[in-house]
């Protein structure tokens, strides 16, 4: 395959996926964006072999994960008034009040709910991606439903 039809496949084929990804640690779509054309550059210019189409989705969501933790970083060095005020007027009421909720997770807690649920994987496949035991996700997931309960229950009165 080519070069463009290489980025073309990526992108049809897991471009949400990374994008969503990329939204569940970054809070914000403009910085998503750039996590996903960072994420399709890094992997087009690598041009590793996959296995398997698993292998594939999994080595592309890696790679976004570890470019969006990269891009939090950036954020919090160059941290300002203007980027406070830009997350501020973020358009809130488009996001559910679960998604807020999930939001105020820990990272581990976070990366693995939106793996699990959103993605689909099981936490075997959330452990290799993530680079951690399957044990250490299975409480990163336990943790985090819990500690979701908790806020839900202490914002939104549920039970």
């Amino acid at each position: 395959m080519d070069f463009n039809t290489r980025a073309e496949h990526f992108m049809d084929a897991y471009g949400n996926a990374i994008l969503r990804l990329a939204y569940s640690y970054v809070h914000n779509m403009e910085d998503a964006e750039d996590v996903l054309q960072d994420t399709l550059i890094r992997v087009l210019q690598a041009d590793p072999e996959f296995e398997s189409e698993a292998h594939e989705k999994a080595y592309l969501l890696k790679t976004a994960a570890n470019l969006a933790k990269n891009k939090i970083e950036y954020n919090k060095r160059r941290e300002t008034d203007e980027l406070n005020e830009e997350l501020v007027s973020q358009e809130k009421e488009d996001l559910s009040f679960v998604w807020e909720a999930v939001k105020k997770l820990p990272d581990t807690s976070r990366e693995v709910i939106h793996l699990f649920y959103e993605e689909g994987y099981q936490t075997a496949q959330i452990a290799e991606i993530l680079g951690r035991n399957e044990s250490t996700v299975r409480s990163d997931l336990k943790r985090g439903r819990e500690r979701l309960k908790e806020i839900l229950k202490e914002e939104y009165d549920f039970e």
